[in-house]
């Protein structure tokens, strides 16, 4: 059977959702920082092991709903989801402030 890609929707889907796993990532990271937390304190609060803290942080995983949940109730925080029209600048790349907020920058 040949190879068939799975379309230019499907594909841009994927770049969508690894962007935004990055972000939640890099965010995630940043909370830590500022509170001057390790990933194991973290685990410690989830109950589960450094390692699956690692595994959700690591951009591998492809992060849930569910896992960004998880990490928000043991830092007894919310999570914020909101839809926003793109800008037309071509490729972007996301960078989280660390600081807590739900503020990215994206450059080219």
């Amino acid at each position: 059977m040949p190879w068939k890609s799975k379309g230019e929707k499907a594909e841009a889907a994927d770049r969508a959702g690894a962007r935004l796993a990055r972000q939640a990532t890099v965010e995630v990271a940043g909370l830590l920082g500022k509170r001057d937390m390790s990933r194991a304190d973290l685990a410690r609060l989830m109950g589960v092991s450094p390692g699956r803290v690692s595994q959700i942080l690591s951009g591998d995983e492809n992060l849930t709903l569910r896992s960004l949940a998880a990490v928000a109730e043991a830092l007894e925080l919310d999570v914020k989801i909101s839809f926003v029209e793109p800008k037309d600048d071509g490729p972007r790349r996301a960078h989280g402030l660390g600081d807590g907020s739900d503020a990215f920058v994206f450059v080219p």
